[in-house]
């Protein structure tokens, strides 16, 4: 069997579009609306009953928003605490402001060490600064070992969630990419598969030089790097290799093992339903003097990347508190019919909404993503730390408005909608003209196919029509014969005001 290479040009072509119609593409994609609807509605199950079973979980919540907004607020004490301990621990910090900088850094690290193979544990932030693509570049060969992230990595595709990357790809098609990849054939057989991308990334393990990971918690008063997964690769890669370094993004802090407790539970319920991940593990500094394994350096690049730029903004600051669980991924019901692609961005769902534009300054391109959500609030109430998402995406939307970056036929829509409400008598008129108006668009007593701004919803429902007297009319109506026929009148009122 051969890979659909042309849906995989397409997903490659979804990142350089709009929005809208990456969102056209999503929702004409019919597998993929079943499969992100399973696996969200799996995901939400378990953590509620995770959750549930857990008990006072919204003392958690409240725990969690705590310690991190004192973090956050407290954020150049703890990073300077933090990489004071790492370097007392053995490692090197590297500070980087921007995405280039860490890049440029790590490329000095593993042309110091005659680097040639990276293996990668699960990093968002690496996603986030391209880095597969610039270590490419340079002639250095960085292998995904998270399952998902390998899949991926050889459709040439970018995640879709942020905990389960391939949740867009079933069996049949991970086996055509494991087949075109090795020569060998492989049956859509889920064991088969397994052990086919366990052998293969087990020698990868074994031959890199540098092992790659991200951070999900650094904790302060020690300068360990906390790492959680499922699958155990990202022990591999962080002992296995004689080099390991650490991307993290600056506010992924905790000040001690205590928080750190706090926060492993949160992610682990709210992520996947689990007590716990299967593992976690804590690395304090390079291998020391009697040690069995582990690494010979560490370092650890702390990222910026724009978001300093939230320090201390009353309405955004709140957006570093994220722990990256997808919890808001799995209840918001636009990501649960676009899937992750359709935000362009390797941060989707509200959070990515949210965090993307921000990060980047980048209202204009990724400042669209505001208006991919409802407004719900759902994102708010799962998340384990309470971030206002949907708050901030009307400030998101705010913005734009103010910037001038919505459509003029928007804008001219919003300054007439202005004009009519800020004045009775134009009001009056423009309801009285809007019956005459929609005539030719009705049909059997509704729009079923609007105007311009009107298509698009009438696309998909139809427009209720305007009635030809309002119901201030007639209530003028009913009062005017209150006053005459007071027993009439008021027996027409409580029958609701024509007496039928």
């Amino acid at each position: 069997m051969s890979i659909n290479h042309e849906a995989a040009s397409d997903e490659l072509q979804l990142i350089g579009s709009g929005l809208k119609k990456r969102t056209e593409l999503a929702l004409a994609d019919h597998f993929l609306r079943k499969a992100v609807a399973y696996t969200t509605d799996k995901l939400r199950s378990g953590k509620l009953k995770a959750t549930d079973d857990f008990g006072d979980w919204e003392a958690w919540r409240e725990r969690g928003q705590a310690i991190r907004q004192h973090t956050i607020s407290h954020l150049d004490y703890y990073l300077a605490q933090f990489a004071d301990n790492v370097s007392k621990a053995g490692g090197h910090v590297h500070f980087a402001h921007t995405g280039e900088e860490a890049v440029q850094e790590f490329l000095r690290i593993a042309e110091a060490n005659r680097a040639k193979l990276v293996a990668k544990g699960k990093s968002m932030v690496s996603e986030e600064i391209h880095l597969n693509h610039r270590l490419e570049e340079a002639g250095i060969e960085a292998i995904e070992t998270d399952l998902g992230e390998y899949i991926l990595q050889l459709a040439k595709e970018t995640p879709s969630h942020l905990i389960i990357p391939a949740i867009h790809k079933n069996k049949q098609q991970i086996a055509d990419l494991f087949t075109e990849a090795s020569g060998e054939h492989f049956e859509p057989e889920t064991k088969v598969l397994a052990s086919y991308a366990k052998g293969k990334l087990r020698a990868y393990f074994l031959e890199a030089d540098i092992g790659l990971t991200g951070c999900n918690f650094g904790i302060a008063e020690s300068g360990t790097v906390t790492l959680v997964s499922n699958e155990g690769n990202a022990r591999m890669v962080s002992t296995l290799p004689k080099t390991h370094v650490v991307i993290m993004g600056m506010e992924r802090l905790v000040p001690t093992f205590a928080d750190v407790e706090v926060m492993l539970n949160l992610l682990a319920r709210s992520a996947t339903g689990q007590k716990l991940t299967t593992y976690t593990s804590f690395i304090t500094g390079p291998k020391q003097f009697g040690d069995l394994d582990g690494p010979e350096e560490l370092h650890v690049i702390i990222l910026d990347n724009g978001r300093s730029e939230q320090l201390g903004d009353p309405i955004f600051q709140d957006v570093l508190n994220c722990i990256r669980c997808a919890a808001c991924l799995n209840v918001c019901p636009v990501y649960r019919h676009i899937g992750g692609h359709t935000y362009g961005s390797v941060y989707s769902g509200p959070i990515g909404a949210v965090l993307t534009p921000l990060i980047q300054q980048d209202m204009k391109e990724a400042g669209e993503l505001a208006y991919a959500s409802s407004l719900c609030g759902a994102c708010y109430e799962a998340c384990p730390v309470k971030i206002p998402l949907h708050d901030m995406l009307v400030h998101l939307r705010h913005r734009r408005v103010k910037m001038k970056l919505t459509p003029f036929w928007e804008r001219a829509a919003f300054k007439s909608f202005q004009i009519m409400f800020g004045s009775v008598t134009v009001y009056k008129m423009a309801a009285n003209a809007a019956y005459y108006l929609q005539k030719p668009f009705s049909h059997n007593g509704s729009i079923q196919k609007g105007p311009g701004p009107l298509s698009g919803w009438t696309q998909a429902r139809f427009f209720p029509m305007k009635p030809k007297r309002s119901f201030r009319d007639k209530w003028d109506d009913l009062q005017k014969e209150l006053q005459g026929k007071p027993s009439s009148a008021q027996h027409k009122l409580e029958q609701g005001g024509d007496g039928k």
